[in-house]
């Protein structure tokens, strides 16, 4: 970031970093303030790529998809990086544009991405073919991921979960219990409700 801001007078480049800083201080527990912190940044550095994506990543933790949306469009303008296609694609699935998530989901660069990325840019597609009333489609998205991953990371549980909610949309319950007890397994921050859905569900098919 203190990169970006260089070429700004040093005040200026001060109080744009103050602003950033705080926004990534608050984001997690107060998006709005976060956003409003950007926004003042914005103001101030409009043609710094780093800013405008700190506008965009703000704006979609506060729930404004249309704003972060063009703040990200505008970001990878001037960046060319690509890291953000898994929350653009995410905006236009809340803004009820499932097709042109699919359109992101598939772009040559996502193949590149690491695991985590590529996991949020799976999560997304399945989630546009959900929309779509495309379950089956969703179901192949998702059993192309890394599912059985040894790994105990946040992007695994949360895939496993995914498959398991999809499992149970489809009508397959004896599938998704198992898959989420395989999520409970692995999710030691407890950042799913698994256990929860899986007791439902043993209830339910007795």
């Amino acid at each position: 970031m203190a990169n970006q801001l260089k070429g700004m007078p040093e005040k200026l480049a001060a109080r744009v970093g103050r602003h950033l800083a705080a926004a990534g201080m608050l984001i997690d527990d107060d998006p709005e303030t976060a956003y409003q912190h950007t926004l003042a940044a914005r103001a101030r550095a409009s043609r710094i790529a780093v800013v405008r994506e700190a506008v965009g990543e703000a704006a979609y933790a506060a729930g404004h998809y249309a704003e972060a949306l063009a703040e990200l469009r505008a970001a990878k303008r001037m960046n060319g990086a690509t890291a953000y296609l898994p929350i653009m694609a995410d905006c236009h699935r809340a803004l009820g544009n499932p097709a042109q998530s699919l359109k992101l989901a598939k772009s040559p660069s996502v193949a590149n991405f690491q695991p985590e990325a590529k996991a949020e840019m799976t999560l997304v597609e399945a989630g546009a073919r959900r929309d779509m009333g495309q379950l089956d489609a969703a179901l192949r998205t998702l059993e192309l991921a890394p599912l059985t991953s040894n790994s105990r990371a946040a992007w695994v549980v949360r895939l496993r979960y995914a498959y398991a909610d999809t499992l149970e949309a489809a009508g397959r319950e004896s599938d998704a219990l198992a898959w989420f007890h395989r999520t409970h397994a692995i999710d030691s921050e407890q950042i799913t409700d698994a256990a929860e859905r899986a007791e439902v569900l043993e209830k339910r098919i007795g």
